[in-house]
């Protein structure tokens, strides 16, 4: 049904949990993974300090991106399942545009991606990528809640 299956990771739990579902759907479908961490350069406006120059900071977190996916995937081979991993950058692009870009490029049939459900304020103050992703997205969305999870799972230690 689902040949590959696009896996957005920031680290968070709720990205973990999302991960958890997508590797009990791809082992039941067959399907292969794409993960996915985006380095969200626009956070260089709130986080430039004098110590470090935007250029190290971005790729400080292209690292930990990388290091991020390289655990997620040995889970995911751990388990059975192909998979293969991108970490993607782009200050003229929002974290949602290059989650639903990497749909495109990748041909993924499915994303599932962690949501952190917020609302009210806070919301507007930090926006919502998943919301956009959802609005945007060419393929289905499966958005995972932490809090949905059953309390008996644990997230993979990524």
């Amino acid at each position: 049904m689902y040949s590959r299956i696009l896996v957005p990771l920031d680290g968070s739990p709720t990205a973990s949990q999302g991960l958890v579902q997508a590797l009990r759907l791809a082992k039941a479908l067959g399907s292969s993974l794409q993960l996915l961490h985006v380095v969200e350069v626009r956070r260089l406006l709130v986080e430039v300090t004098g110590q470090a120059t935007p250029e190290r900071l971005v790729e400080a977190w292209r690292l930990a991106g990388e290091r991020l996916l390289a655990a997620a995937a040995e889970e995911a081979r751990g388990q059975g399942v192909a998979v293969d991993a991108t970490v993607r950058a782009d200050p003229a692009q929002r974290v949602s545009d290059l989650i639903v870009d990497e749909a495109r490029r990748v041909g993924a049939g499915l994303i599932v991606m962690g949501t952190h459900g917020r609302r009210g304020l806070l919301r507007l103050a930090l926006g919502s990528d998943a919301e956009a992703v959802l609005r945007d997205s060419p393929v289905p969305v499966l958005l995972v809640h932490a809090s949905e999870v059953g309390a008996t799972e644990s997230p993979p230690a990524i």
